[in-house]
């Protein structure tokens, strides 16, 4: 299996400095909320990718729109990059400063503006994190139900257009994002749709921006769509002899046209991890971890009909979780599996994929993915949003090591090649980033790739919002 003939895993640093007259002007419209200590600058210089670039040259806490134009404005006039800073769980280096700059800490703009439960939305700042949104919404009967797992900020899983595993019922965040209040680079605010569900109005702003990487403005407001929280929900384990008899089952359960909320793989060894992480006791071998919404009579039937097809494929020991803390219990472990795995190396970091294939072509992916990883005899671990054809492999070198970081980069690249073959995508949530800048040239051609750049030069022609991410401007 070739790799992509694009693929480029070394990020590119090329360095603006930031003027000193730059840093006087932040400091004095900031004060100590501007900040050039270098703990600081570390910290919004780091993600959970696995590159090592320079931190940024300054950092900026904003707690407004006005805040965040501002601080645009004075990058606008000296030429400096931009890079919104969420929480710092990016796994393909969205926020490192590879051309240094100014790094835009919105975690404290952290509000949510307005809640409309008769239409079932709400706008929030661009700080607020997925967990405390849901906490807000739950005394109103309502949920957001993009899960990516980290508790992310919506700015974050906006600018990444995120997804996760309730993906398979409820979309990613290019379904429910409505609209979007955007700084330009030149330090306008721009208020792109409106709270109604759908608009001819003009060329589609927001889903521009939504998946943008931050390379065309900073979102600081977010509508987004709620849903009401199911009458009923229901959560199982069903483990297999293989991975590929819980892939097989999971493509029968989709095209069977179950309506099921979540079902996520994790092959035997994520398991084993997970159990020492959690102190769990499952059974350490491939595992589908299911979930089921709707009325009790609804989600019963799509529970035994999940059963029955588990049952003809090989799955054994089916187990319900019906309470709230046993379904906690078990969707905590899920959201632990990347940290569980990190720990069964210790000192390791992670190079990660995170393809998507059509359903009907996931078993082969899978399987050929897995099956190159263990000849390789690299430690990997493997979980994926299975139900709408999403997967992970997570390689786990030792950074000493550097014959280690080629053959995960080898594998990462060759699973991405037999994904774009397979009529799939090189990303199917994470984003572009650093990482995968070569293999968007891969899935795009150059063509497209061009198209992008042209939007790129129109929106930001000083090229200073987040710049050497996606592609090389």
């Amino acid at each position: 299996m070739n790799a992509p003939q694009h693929a480029h895993p070394t990020p590119v640093i090329a360095p603006r400095p930031m003027p000193a007259e730059m840093v006087d002007a932040l400091r004095a419209r900031f004060g100590d909320r501007c900040s050039t200590a270098m703990a600081v600058r570390e910290l919004h210089g780091r993600d959970e990718s696995p590159f090592d670039v320079p931190p940024p040259d300054a950092v900026v806490y904003c707690e407004s729109n006005q805040d965040v134009i501002d601080a645009v404005r004075l990058a606008d006039r000296f030429a400096v990059p931009v890079i919104p800073y969420g929480v710092g769980s990016s796994l393909e280096g969205h926020l490192l400063a590879v051309q240094g700059g100014l790094s835009l800490d919105l975690s404290r703009m952290n509000r949510i503006l307005e809640i409309n439960a008769e239409d079932l939305t709400v706008t929030v700042q661009a700080g607020v994190t997925r967990t405390r949104l849901n906490e807000e919404l739950r005394h109103a009967g309502l949920f957001f139900p993009i899960d990516p797992g980290a508790d992310a900020s919506i700015g974050g899983m906006t600018a990444t257009r995120a997804s996760g595993t309730n993906a398979v019922r409820y979309g990613t965040m290019r379904e429910n994002v409505l609209a979007l209040g955007v700084v330009s680079a030149s330090g306008e605010w721009v208020r792109t749709g409106t709270r109604a569900r759908k608009s001819s109005a003009g060329y589609d702003l927001t889903r521009l921006f939504v998946g943008s990487e931050g390379t065309l403005g900073v979102m600081t407001e977010i509508t987004l769509k709620l849903y009401p929280l199911p009458e009923a929900v229901s959560a199982a384990i069903c483990h297999f002899p293989s991975v590929d008899a819980a892939v097989q089952t999971t493509i029968a359960i989709i095209q069977m046209g179950v309506p099921i909320a979540r079902c996520e793989l994790l092959d035997g060894r994520t398991v084993a991890a997970v159990n020492r992480h959690d102190r769990l006791s499952l059974r350490e071998q491939p595992m589908l971890l299911m979930e089921f919404h709707g009325s009790p009579a609804g989600v019963a039937e799509q529970a035994r009909t999940v059963q029955d097809i588990a049952a003809e494929l090989g799955g054994e020991s089916f187990e319900w979780a019906t309470t709230p803390e046993e379904r906690t219990r078990l969707w905590t472990a899920r959201h632990h599996a990347y940290f569980a795995a990190l720990q069964t190396r210790p000192g390791c970091r992670c190079v990660t994929t995170d393809t998507c294939v059509p359903i009907s072509r996931l078993a082969e992916a899978i399987g050929e993915s897995v099956a190159e990883a263990d000849a390789a005899g690299l430690p990997y671990f493997l979980v994926g949003h299975v139900g709408d054809g999403n997967f992970h492999i997570g390689y786990l070198i030792d950074p000493t090591q550097p014959e280690e970081r080629v053959l995960a980069e080898t594998l990462s690249a060759q699973l991405v090649g037999r994904s774009l073959r397979l009529g799939g995508t090189c990303t199917g949530e994470h984003g572009i980033g650093l990482h995968k800048m070569g293999f968007l040239l891969d899935e795009a051609g150059p063509a497209a790739v061009g198209l992008m750049r042209a939007v790129k030069q129109a929106l930001d022609p000083k090229n200073i919002m987040n710049p050497g991410k996606i592609f090389e401007a």
